[in-house]
């Protein structure tokens, strides 16, 4: 009987020195392949014009048929969009000025809605008076559905505004490298933006 025991203590003695401790992996993510950078200039039936990649189409907005100039701009393989919405400024001297306060006004009420989940929201001024071109560009860094959003204006008759969303469930740690490779997109957006 002292022999099953000794036995049975040394088995357990053997199970319990040849345990190693167990370490996580990390999670991991999908790699994904980003395609060559090229740029086409969208179709010039729109108030506005500007540079958008080659791998992105136009499509109308589905949820506003009733305004033909906004657009949405499409990544498919990247499950991304830039959403866009143009406002003609109307009216003459101070109502005109109420008319641009609002639209900035509200264009700003919306990117600092995403503030609940940001980390941080970076404000950058957009200047181009060669193409009258004015803005502010809204970097939203965190677990924000919208990482970047934006409005153009040159003050007196025309007003766009962007805002580049990724469908996916918004963990930065995954879609980082897709924000990472669509914001030089809407910088360049942006920058070769001119008025018809």
């Amino acid at each position: 009987m002292k022999k099953n025991y000794l036995w049975f203590f040394i088995f357990i003695l053997f199970l319990g020195s040849c345990r190693q401790k167990y370490t996580p992996k990390p999670r991991g993510y999908f790699r994904i392949d980003f395609p060559e950078k090229n740029y086409h200039w969208i179709e010039n039936k729109f108030p506005y014009r500007f540079e958008i990649p080659n791998y992105s189409q136009i499509q109308p907005d589905s949820r506003n048929p009733e305004e033909p100039n906004w657009i949405n701009i499409e990544v498919p393989e990247n499950k991304a969009e830039v959403h866009i919405s143009y406002y003609t400024i109307k009216g003459q001297g101070t109502e005109k000025r109420m008319q641009l306060a609002e639209f900035m006004e509200e264009s700003r009420e919306l990117a600092y809605k995403h503030s609940i989940k940001a980390n941080a929201i970076n404000e950058r001024v957009f200047v181009n008076p060669a193409n009258d071109v004015y803005g502010i560009v809204y970097e939203i860094e965190g677990n924000a559905a919208s990482p970047m959003q934006f409005f153009l204006t040159d003050s007196t008759r025309h007003f766009l505004r962007g805002a580049l969303y990724i469908r996916e469930v918004p963990n930065i740690d995954s879609i980082k490298p897709v924000i990472d490779f669509l914001e030089p997109d809407v910088v360049r957006l942006i920058e070769t933006t001119h008025w018809e």
